[in-house]
């Protein structure tokens, strides 16, 4: 794979201005597995915004153009504070992607979502703390309070769902997703604040990510995968990392069958 340094600072385009679609795959823990593409190449960019978590490996799905990011870095040696969300979306932007999919695990907050389970997340409550959330820091160059009603794009999540159901897997459509700040888990009171507020699961990314992506003005969704029960049933024990990594492995060639599945769909 060749390594190169691409710079572009024309961020703010329109979709019309690609043609076909080009698929931004963002790739949790332990789901952003490069072999998933054919003709993989794998670019170092640059954003007004640093550098992205992650080199871009460019290649192809069923003939669609592919750009998968490695959200936590190759090494997983990011924390969720500390990967540079906007530099992620300003890359994908870049390159060109007009759709975003994002994988992430995710504790679960409601009985019915068991583990192994896929939410098509649909809301996201943002309970994050030390974020870079917005490309609209400033004012200076006019007063912006971007919309953020639908966050996730109901065609991409349509799609999600439906291919996801037809693969046999345990899909819930639609979750809300409350993003907390880690890297520790919550608490047990915490866990149960989510809960009343209406949270079905948790993580520690897709907020942020969904918000920036809304802005860039690229349709994005999320697929997350239900690893553990947080801590607020108080009937099992409490979760290790090491317990979450054995049910990804477990689950993530069901996680690349959707993604390699979906991609054929997006128009």
């Amino acid at each position: 794979m060749i390594s190169f340094i691409v710079s572009d600072e024309n961020f703010m385009v329109n979709r019309e201005d690609y043609g076909m679609a080009k698929i931004g795959i963002i790739g949790g823990s332990g789901l952003d597995d490069p072999r998933i593409l054919q003709e993989p190449e794998e670019i170092i960019v640059d954003t007004p915004y640093g550098r992205p978590t992650s080199e871009l490996t460019v290649g192809k799905i069923s003939g669609a153009d592919v750009v998968l990011l490695a959200r936590h870095g190759k090494q997983h040696q990011f924390s969720p504070t500390q990967v540079n969300y906007r530099a992620n979306i300003h890359a994908l932007k870049d390159q060109g992607v007009t759709h975003i999919i994002a994988t992430t695990a995710c504790g679960s907050l409601r009985e019915d979502i068991d583990r192994g389970n896929f939410v098509i997340i649909d809301q996201f409550i943002d309970f994050t703390k030390h974020r870079k959330n917005t490309f609209h820091e400033s004012f200076e160059n006019g007063i912006e309070h971007p919309a953020m009603a639908e966050p996730f794009d109901a065609a991409l999540r349509k799609i999600l769902y439906e291919t996801s159901e037809g693969l046999g897997f345990r899909t819930h459509n639609g979750g809300t997703v409350v993003t907390i700040e880690g890297p520790r888990f919550s608490t047990r009171a915490e866990s149960r604040m989510f809960r009343i507020w209406g949270a079905d699961i948790i993580n520690m990314s897709v907020a942020t990510e969904a918000s920036l992506a809304n802005e860039a003005g690229i349709p994005y969704a999320a697929v997350a995968m239900s690893t553990d029960y947080d801590c607020w049933k108080e009937d099992e024990e409490l979760v290790t990392w090491q317990e979450i990594l054995q049910v990804f492995e477990k689950n993530a060639d069901n996680v690349k069958k959707l993604l390699t599945d979906v991609v054929s769909k997006i128009e």
